[in-house]
């Protein structure tokens, strides 16, 4: 809330804008806040984060800046952080309950532009796409051949999917209904069967999503429960011919033991938006041709991200100045 100060002049609350965002954005703050900006992009680590964070109200926040005890005992003016990404593993949440800090992201809002790039990862992986770009680049195409590149079908084949969120459903519609799939699931909780419908797809054991997707995509958020979700038991599991997509975050495929099954040939293509310890991405899956690296940009058009910033920042201006955050991820207001 805005304080009026003796004079009658306005104090505003002080914000924090922890990586460089769209300017008009930056502009929409700025009319409420005092704003601490860094458009130069700079990477903080955590003591450079809590050192510029202090005294402010709220930091709007991209999967880089991890908010966890030791940041907010550094900061206790701190009331809310508003996540530019629907994914908060950068968050310990249960601390900021404990340190009454409202934590927020941005669902919904890249859904269907996530879900599109995760279908053109299963496509391009499935199909050989980065390795026929880079053997045309090569100056190795002189000629046709009838085994030359050829890849999996993914028309009329089975599409499994492991979380069946927002972004899993939609996926779900597109293999479906763009391209009569088979579409099978496994979820911490089954759909309701109206739901189930709409995507046609069906529940099934762990188990039996990974012995029979012949594209499997993963959307599941991370967790320590679903850290290493897919490792060297569960890539054994799968079909030889399969290919594995990972778009919800690093971490929940053992990169390691991916890159093992995919020189060995137990797993035939890999489709990779996300990776432990990116930006970092472990050496033996830039070596081999069978996967396709892409450096976290699911939800990367500019109207997306556009509408990801401007979220956040209405979670800001509707908690600080309304006493309501739009997207809130615990229960604080």
């Amino acid at each position: 809330m805005q304080l009026k100060t003796s004079s009658g002049r306005i104090n505003k609350p002080a914000v924090l804008v922890a990586r460089a965002i769209f300017p008009e954005v930056l502009q929409t703050l700025q009319q409420h806040f005092e704003v601490t900006s860094n458009q130069a992009d700079v990477l903080w680590n955590p003591e450079q984060l809590a050192f510029a964070a202090k005294g402010v109200a709220g930091i709007l926040t991209t999967g880089s800046e991890r908010i966890d005890a030791a940041l907010l005992a550094a900061c206790p003016d701190l009331k809310i952080c508003a996540n530019m990404a629907v994914g908060y593993n950068n968050f310990d949440v249960a601390a900021m309950t404990t340190a009454r800090v409202v934590a927020t992201n941005t669902p919904d809002v890249l859904t269907e532009t996530t879900a599109d790039f995760g279908f053109a990862l299963i496509l391009a992986a499935a199909r050989r796409m980065t390795e026929g770009e880079h053997f045309l680049r090569a100056g190795l195409w002189n000629r046709w051949r009838y085994d030359m590149l050829a890849g999996a079908e993914v028309h009329g084949t089975t599409l499994g999917i492991l979380g069946m969120g927002r972004i899993g459903q939609a996926i779900a519609k597109r293999g479906a209904h763009g391209f009569g799939m088979r579409v099978i699931y496994h979820n911490r909780s089954r759909l309701d069967a109206v739901t189930e419908g709409v995507c046609a797809a069906s529940f099934v054991s762990k188990q039996d999503l990974l012995q029979q997707a012949d594209h499997l995509i993963l959307v599941l958020p991370y967790s320590t429960e679903s850290h290493h979700a897919i490792g060297v038991a569960e890539l054994a599991q799968m079909k030889p011919t399969a290919t594995l997509v990972n778009i919800a975050r690093g971490g929940i495929v053992d990169d390691v033991a991916l890159a093992a099954a995919l020189k060995a040939g137990a797993l035939a293509a890999a489709g990779l938006d996300v990776f432990e310890g990116e930006p970092r991405v472990h050496p033996d899956l830039l070596t081999l041709p069978n996967v396709v690296l892409t450096p976290h940009i699911a939800s990367a058009t500019l109207r997306t991200r556009r509408a990801m910033a401007q979220l956040a920042a209405a979670n800001l201006i509707g908690f600080l100045l309304h006493g309501k955050a739009l997207t809130p991820l615990n229960a604080l207001q």
